[in-house]
């Protein structure tokens, strides 16, 4: 694996969570998330918006429509770039 890889891959949640604040899942899980956000909205808020009676309330559903599917391709991503820990400091653990 390459350096830029190797910099893309974790162990402990802390670590995962790092890369997520470093904006590493960015590239992948935005265009993810506009789609699926665009589809979600329109199957569940398009009658609301086109009738002209859409609320802040309405807004903030359209909005966890992007969020959602971000999250979760996310958190795909980062599973997938998980490394699991030497298996020697796994047993060190256990013992402890």
């Amino acid at each position: 694996m390459n350096s830029t890889n190797d910099k893309m891959e974790w162990t402990t949640w802390p670590e995962a969570f790092d890369l997520l604040f470093q904006g590493v899942t960015l590239q992948t899980c935005i265009p993810v998330a506009i789609v699926v956000g665009l589809i979600l909205s329109t199957i569940n808020q398009s009658d609301v918006i086109i009738s002209g009676a859409a609320t802040s309330l309405t807004w903030v559903k359209v909005g966890m429509n992007f969020v959602v599917p971000f999250c979760v391709s996310s958190y795909g991503f980062l599973n997938a770039r998980r490394t699991e820990a030497p298996a020697l400091e796994l047993e060190n653990t256990l013992e402890s």
